[in-house]
């Protein structure tokens, strides 16, 4: 059992474990026909992140930590939310990358804090509407994430 799943199975209320999971089945069962995309997180100062990755996994990433392999880039950190992010980001982009050539960048807000079931979920599916855009459509791009175009 994944420490998702776990986390998930620490809910009280039945109704919402059980959409929880139902919400993360169908995630799971998608990602199984795609392929792993490649991603890299990094901070505000340009340095690899590693500490989402098993969530980003279950959104269908392949966790590098280097920006040069990296379809999409996701710059991610602590105490840093969207607006912090889309101060800091401009001057840390290499356009040698393909995710800036392409305009895969992406700006996570820091208000997940994967310790409620209900954000951890909600984190996958994130990050596989990020990754697989039209194949996931969450709606919440613009909230809790967006794409930084260059």
């Amino acid at each position: 059992m994944s420490s998702l799943n776990e986390l998930i199975n620490t809910e009280n209320n039945a109704a919402l474990r059980e959409e929880l999971l139902e919400r993360l089945a169908i995630v799971e069962h998608k990602i199984k026909f795609m392929d792993k995309v490649p991603v890299c997180f990094l901070d505000s100062n340009g340095k690899p992140r590693l500490e989402l990755s098993a969530i980003a996994k279950l959104g269908g990433a392949a966790v590098t930590t280097e920006p040069m392999e990296a379809v999409y880039v996701v710059f991610h950190e602590e105490t840093n939310l969207l607006d912090d992010l889309m101060r800091k980001v401009p001057v840390l982009l290499n356009e040698a990358w393909p995710a800036v050539k392409f305009n895969r960048v992406c700006l996570l807000a820091d208000d997940y804090r994967l310790l409620k079931p209900e954000e951890a979920v909600a984190l996958v599916e994130d990050i596989a509407e990020m990754i697989h855009p039209g194949h996931f459509i969450f709606g919440y791009e613009g909230d809790k994430w967006i794409r930084f175009t260059v």
